[in-house]
């Protein structure tokens, strides 16, 4: 999404912000130094280092001087990082897009010691290498360029290609598109720690079939754009690690028990032995989780934990804020910190090398990232919300165990995210309600004292705030959900409510966060025309609230979370002041597939639905993703909970008003899934509306005026259909 515009992640966010957030990624964390009192910056094109006890005092590091070519115009800086000593920076610009990211580019280093600035990859194509990165002597960089690793001496920039078999095909050091989606694998490439070796991933996606986009808009003859893309039933690419030497680019791979196309390799990094890797392996159904630790020298690989569940298991960067990168080891190497749900709750537990397993947290909650790990002061920071899932709250707890101690305070209700300097003493710290537009500031830990930057402030002067609520269906089940209701809201009268959904097990719609209870589709202002803005979350929802509210939706997507947003409707629809002759729903990717099950299934409910880039045949999306939640569909009887949850079973159902959206360049929620749709809803003479957008991916951003007219389509249907004010 970039803001990540696609189906999973924190797409549900994003659809409540603007669309000039798509072409950004996610943000850098923090280049702090290594005492964590300062940080590194860019500002005005430059690098400043910045004191974070007050940033009024920064200091220019990199300057556009020292960043420009002779003879040319100073090279413009996406993102950098530095070498473990500090001594040189690596630049990386000129980034053209591989799906999401921008991750492919030109790399550059400056040396602020002789003051050199070396381009990298010389007689390589332009802007085609990727995950460029210091070895820890500081001595080389390694990066990828067209699916082969290159490592470059800095001393004399010579080159020396490691592995020489990578095609479109055959993936060396990056990924596929289905691994690049699901796992947030990207940087497919680890230096070991003695700067000696590099392991990497290996993707088989020979066997892989293409999915031909259609692109009739780009020149007289239409041509098709193939995709690599596994759909749920297909085999997945095969993966596997190998670990190349540098100097001698000898090659070893390493010998990981099972088949290597029925299993995934999610996280691999070394150990703190040069000697070592580490890697998670999850089973192809991803019930299984096993973590081995491997010796280079040998290949061989030994089991040291695994874990099973009747549902799934989610990998390692969900608990880790979503970076695939790095291993959190403790005493020396001896242990490692790891996060399952195996007693209900997300809790974080150490592991020994030897598989010994004590549990750190404990009790009926979830923590939802690791934040810090400050073993000289003995503490894990982490964030939880133990009693309100839709807020965010930092906590630190001893890596001994013992009871856990809330540092945000508790007069600044809402969501609050961190990222910790190093040695835990500061910490940018940023926070957001509904009714308080984002801040952000410098803390210290652990008295959370205002140091810089913004004071935070809740905003007093708020009108007509976005309300928070709980509704109980008749099956028992709890929901939450926020509410907007019409500016100078009457309620003895009654006005049409608009459902916001996404449902699926990526993305939570209800926090407490800047954003909550607007439409950014929406062209104008919906509280201002008299709508009641409503969004509910449903089981499977990745909220805070335990191992089995997330999973009660295992097998049964297009089910019970349509059924949990269906009867809690039914609940709303009993307030005295909503008028259930007017009752809309719209949603995005997954939250198109939940508003068409919802039209479709519960058509006395819903009277006028907005779909866009929806899944309307579940046997179509991508296996990683659609077989983690809903089982392989290797026969019938597997293929039978797909069939049951997808909108395109029920589309003979339809009875009110829909408009369906998508783009024929959707690379990610094909466009074969409209075309299904419109083929059912046409055999039963459901009469609909369509807007298909030629070319547009599943952001449905580019191309001039389409955001308008985006915009302006949804809200004409809208205000047609579901007409606006009080009666």
């Amino acid at each position: 999404m970039n803001i990540k515009f696609y189906r999973k992640g924190w797409f549900a966010l994003a659809l409540l912000l603007p669309f000039s957030w798509q072409t950004s990624v996610k943000a850098q964390s923090t280049n702090w130094t290594k005492d964590g009192s300062q940080y590194y910056q860019i500002k005005g094109g430059e690098i400043v280092k910045v004191d974070a006890r007050d940033d009024s005092k920064q200091t220019p590091w990199i300057t556009k001087e020292m960043l420009t070519p002779a003879g040319k115009s100073p090279i413009a800086i996406r993102r950098f990082s530095l070498s473990d000593d500090g001594q040189k920076v690596l630049i990386n610009n000129n980034t053209k897009k591989v799906w999401r990211y921008d991750t492919r580019g030109d790399y550059w280093v400056y040396s602020p010691q002789n003051k050199s600035l070396v381009q990298l990859g010389k007689g390589l194509p332009v802007s085609s290498l990727m995950f460029a990165k210091f070895s820890p002597d500081g001595s080389k960089v390694a990066y990828v360029s067209e699916h082969n690793i290159y490592v470059e001496n800095l001393a004399d920039n010579s080159i020396k290609q490691l592995t020489t078999d990578g095609t479109k095909k055959l993936i060396n050091g990056t990924f596929d598109w289905a691994y690049e989606e699901e796992f947030d694998c990207r940087d497919g490439f680890r230096w070991s720690p003695d700067s000696r070796n590099i392991a990497y991933w290996q993707i088989d996606a020979s066997k892989i079939k293409n999915y031909l986009m259609l692109n009739t808009t780009d020149s007289t003859y239409s041509f098709t754009v193939p995709v690599e893309y596994p759909v749920a039933g297909e085999d997945p690419s095969m993966a596997r690690i190998g670990v190349v030497d540098v100097t001698t680019a000898a090659n070893k791979w390493m010998a990981v028990p099972g088949d290597a196309v029925q299993h995934y390799i999610t996280r691999m990094e070394f150990s703190k032995n040069p000697n070592e890797i580490i890697l998670e392996q999850l089973n192809r159904a991803q019930t299984e989780s096993k973590v081995f630790i491997g010796n280079i020298s040998n290949g061989t690989t030994r089991v040291i934990h695994q874990e099973t569940d009747k549902a799934w298991i989610d990998g390692k960067s969900r608990w880790n804020d979503g970076n695939p990168v790095g291993w959190e080891w403790l005493n020396k190497g001896k242990e490692f910190l790891w996060v399952s749900e195996k007693d209900g709750w997300r809790h974080i537990s150490k592991i020994t090398r030897e598989g010994k397993e004590t549990l750190i947290t404990k009790g009926n909650y979830d923590i939802t990232g690791i934040k810090l790990i400050d073993e000289a002061s003995g503490y894990i920071y982490y964030t939880a919300s133990p009693t309100n899932a839709t807020q965010s709250y930092l906590y630190r707890i001893k890596i001994s165990g013992g009871k856990e101690e809330r540092l945000t305070p508790a007069n600044q209700p809402g969501s609050h995210d961190y990222e910790v300097a190093p040695g835990g003493k500061l910490a940018m710290h940023s926070f957001s309600n509904a009714y308080t537009r984002p801040q952000s500031e410098v803390v210290s830990l652990p008295n959370h004292q205002h140091i810089s930057g913004d004071t935070i402030k809740l905003d007093a002067t708020a009108q007509n705030k976005t309300e928070f609520f709980k509704v109980k269906t008749v099956d028992g089940v709890e929901l939450d959900g926020w509410m907007k209701k019409p500016t100078n809201f009457d309620p003895n009268k009654k006005y049409p409510v608009v459902f916001y959904v996404y449902g699926e097990p990526a993305a939570q719609t209800v926090t407490d966060t800047y954003g909550a209870g607007r439409n950014f589709l929406y062209a104008g202002d919906m509280a201002a025309d008299g709508y009641i803005y409503i969004s509910l979350e449903n089981r499977g929802a990745p909220a805070p609230k335990g191992a089995a509210w997330r999973k009660a939706v295992y097998k049964s997507i297009g089910i019970t979370n349509i059924r949990d947003q269906a009867m809690g409707a039914k609940e709303i629809l009993k307030w005295p002041f909503v008028d259930s002759a007017r009752v809309a729903v719209w949603g995005w990717s997954g939250g198109g597939s939940s508003t068409l099950n919802l039209m479709f299934q519960y058509p006395e409910i819903y009277k006028t639905g907005i779909a866009i880039a929806a899944v309307g045949d579940q046997l179509t999306y991508d296996n990683i993703y659609q077989e983690r939640y809903m089982g392989v569909p290797i026969n019938d009887e597997g293929r039978a909970p797909f069939i049951k949850g997808s909108p395109i079973t029920y589309a003979k159902n339809l009875k009110g008003n829909l408009l369906y959206i998508h783009g024929t360049g959707d690379d990610n929620v094909h466009y074969k899934n409209a075309e299904e749709l419109i083929n059912e809803l046409v055999k039963y003479n459901k009469q609909f509306q369509m807007m298909a957008y030629p070319n547009r991916t599943h952001s449905i951003s580019e191309g001039p005026g389409t955001s308008t007219h985006l915009r302006n389509l949804f809200t004409k249907y809208l205000r047609e259909h579901c007409p606006p004010g009080a009666k």
